[in-house]
């Protein structure tokens, strides 16, 4: 008869995470969790920034080139935050160390132009000062995390 007792612990030596193979999980899942709060947090910013551009548009003599140049700029930060959450996510859930130093490569022209948009835009508002304070924090964080994760999945073994 089988009982819960008599089972072998064939669970203790895989990983304190029970995994099913014969290797632990590498991926982080506090890394994990901060990649998908800053999907949803970073689309709430694109959609407030892009609000803001018009009421500074409508409102303040802000020069025509000058509001060009900074929606642009938006639209291209927005293409590398997709490229660069993918690769986060994807390579935290495969245990990838390319992909992960790919986010983490990426998260540099993303830090510059949220550092842009903190502070060189012709006009900051306090809301897009606090916006962008914001996602560095997000930044610092997932930065750390990711070197955290590359080391991790660098010194496991494939084999």
């Amino acid at each position: 008869m089988f009982s819960l007792t008599s089972r072998p612990h064939s669970l203790n030596h895989c990983s304190p995470f029970f995994s099913t193979g014969k290797n632990p999980i590498l991926s982080s899942a506090p890394l994990q969790v901060l990649l998908y709060l800053n999907s949803w947090y970073f689309a709430t910013f694109f959609i407030a920034e892009c609000l803001m551009f018009i009421y500074k548009g409508v409102t303040l003599p802000y020069p025509s080139q000058n509001l060009i140049l900074d929606v642009v700029l938006l639209f291209l930060y927005l293409g590398l935050e997709i490229l660069r959450l993918f690769y986060g996510w994807k390579g935290n859930l495969c245990e990838r160390g390319l992909a992960m130093s790919v986010s983490v490569g990426v998260l540099v022209p993303c830090t510059v132009l949220s550092v842009y948009y903190l502070l060189l835009q012709t006009f900051v508002l306090r809301l897009e000062f606090i916006l962008n304070a914001i996602l560095l924090c997000f930044y610092g964080l997932e930065l750390i995390l990711g070197i955290m994760c590359m080391t991790t999945f660098s010194r496991s073994s494939v084999y």
